[in-house]
């Protein structure tokens, strides 16, 4: 999931070629249902990394302490 609307995520996804599924979240509905964290003092919105199955099953989540503590691509695409 991410901020951006629907427009500015494919390109998003098509420029990272990002071999999974995403979903534009705009208004933060969803980003929000999953706790992601938001300090002002830290520029806004903590990253949030999170792996849903099929099932709609929380497999992996990763909420960072700062705009750098985002785990690698390659960490998330081993769990896929």
């Amino acid at each position: 999931m991410g901020p951006e609307n629907r427009q500015g995520f494919q390109e998003y996804w098509a420029k990272e070629k990002l071999p999974f599924i995403g979903l534009p979240d705009p208004d933060h509905n969803i980003i929000d249902l999953y706790g992601q964290e938001v300090k002002l003092l830290k520029f806004g919105r903590m990253p949030a990394q999170i792996l849903i199955d099929m099932q709609g099953i929380v497999k992996y989540a990763h909420y960072g302490q700062s705009m750098s503590d985002i785990p690698a691509n390659e960490e998330i695409l081993q769990l896929i």
